[in-house]
């Protein structure tokens, strides 16, 4: 039964995977609610975001989300600075696996430092996600910034209720975390 349902887990996250580029308009409020929930490697990483702090900080969880999106800020400043970051896509896919196996492996009460380092990991790989999408942003780059902001925290905030939910099973939180790092490296595939 465990089998079957990390099976089905895994299934049902990679499905849908396709690439990151081109992925719709990049332009006002509208496309910034938009591209987090359709370009599935942020939906992906958000979600992820999402249970890696509902299950490890079930007291502070709004810190991986306060890290993520204040990087992510970080990023797009850089990009509307003229600041490049090399192979950004590939960091974003890779934010991907790094966040699934976050998932995978992190458990409630693990040493402070793992949990600080997981943090800064999540803070690196958001930059990268800020700084792609301001550099696509076109027209109203700011009400664009907005509206992925607020995709982005209620990607976060779903991902905490999930892993609220289901926290007395470790079984699903591995199924989830192994079915996003499949995900993750299946899109480095694509």
């Amino acid at each position: 039964m465990k089998k079957f349902a990390l099976a089905t887990v895994a299934a049902l996250i990679a499905g849908p995977a396709l690439a990151h580029t081109g992925v719709g308009d990049a332009n006002g409020f509208l496309h910034g609610l938009e591209h987090p929930v359709f370009g599935p490697d942020h939906l992906l990483a958000m979600l992820a975001v999402g249970l890696w702090s509902g299950f490890v900080l079930p007291h502070r969880f709004w810190m991986g989300a306060a890290a993520f999106m204040g990087a992510m800020i970080f990023g797009a400043g850089l990009s509307w600075s003229g600041v490049g970051y090399p192979y950004v896509e590939t960091v974003i896919v890779g934010s991907v696996v790094v966040f699934g196996l976050l998932t995978l492996v992190s458990r409630r009460g693990q040493p402070e430092w793992v949990t600080l380092a997981s943090l800064a990991a999540i803070a690196a790989f958001a930059s990268a996600h800020g700084h792609a999408h301001a550099t696509e942003a076109a027209g109203n780059a700011f009400a664009y910034l907005a509206g992925f902001l607020i995709s982005t925290a209620a990607l976060h905030l779903a991902g905490i209720a999930i892993a609220r939910a289901v926290a007395t099973r470790p079984v699903v939180q591995r199924a989830m975390g192994a079915g996003i790092t499949l995900s993750g490296l299946w899109l480095m595939a694509g």
